[in-house]
């Protein structure tokens, strides 16, 4: 073999070697796929962020009655209807034909009977009652005086657990002096209030645990709860000591 033979044999060794050595570092391997990062989170709006839910209305702090638990009859007197003024709160609060109301602290639903005969069939009435023995007496006499209407709900006592946006009126009667978390059922329940529902309280002054409530109390737990008071009225019974307070929910 000669040296220019020789040395063109080495020139083409180290040209294979070179070349394999290339081919080594990508051959075996797919092309890298190009990748989108995903762009870093803002300090003010971290990823995944949820809405913070709103804080708990605030508990009260001042004495409540005990919930009746009694003989259900004591509600059906009949000089109640005369007393109370009943169709003149009805109106009051805008309870019409076809309209959709919530009767809390239904007891024996006698305000439910009254106020589902005025809406008819076309409307409904939600009858809430935390005792759940009291719900089954509503929904055996709504059966009994053929009242398809009426809906007995079994609520809490800081939650009427009524469907969002069902209702167009509210009537709290001689039942807000018995509730344990006032503001916070008045809150909960501005989520089943329709357009321009209209909640009304009835009860008698009192000092809270002898199942009355100052009416001054009662305006200023409502504010808490987010509503304002439209109209109050004393003509509920002749012996001055009842009121009949009107709210409706802030915007």
């Amino acid at each position: 073999m000669t040296h220019t033979s020789a040395l063109f044999d080495v020139r083409r060794l180290l040209l294979v070697a070179l070349l394999a050595s290339a081919l080594a570092g990508c051959s075996s391997f797919p092309a890298a796929q190009q990748t989108r990062r995903a762009p870093a989170p803002s300090p003010d709006k971290p990823a995944n962020a949820q809405a913070t839910p709103e804080p708990p209305a605030p508990s009260i702090n001042r004495a409540t009655s005990e919930p009746y638990t009694g003989d259900l009859s004591i509600f059906e007197d009949p000089g109640r209807e005369k007393n109370l003024q009943i169709d003149r709160v009805m109106d009051l609060l805008g309870i019409s034909e076809g309209r959709s109301v919530a009767d809390i602290g239904a007891g024996s639903g006698w305000f439910t009977v009254r106020a589902a005969r005025r809406v008819g069939a076309g409307g409904s009435v939600y009858a809430v009652e935390i005792n759940e023995e009291f719900v089954k007496h509503i929904e055996k006499r709504a059966a009994e005086e053929k009242l398809a209407n009426v809906r007995a709900v079994l609520g809490r006592e800081d939650d009427p657990t009524l469907p969002p946006s069902s209702v167009d009126a509210v009537l709290i009667l001689k039942t807000y002096h018995e509730v344990a978390q006032p503001v916070r059922l008045l809150a909960n329940l501005r989520r089943s209030l329709r357009e321009g529902a209209l909640v009304g309280v009835i009860d008698r002054e009192g000092k809270g645990d002898d199942h009355g409530v100052s009416k001054a109390v009662v305006i200023e737990e409502a504010g808490r709860a987010g509503y304002a008071l439209v109209s109050e009225h004393d003509f509920v019974k002749p012996d001055k000591m009842d009121y009949f307070l009107i709210f409706r929910a802030r915007k």
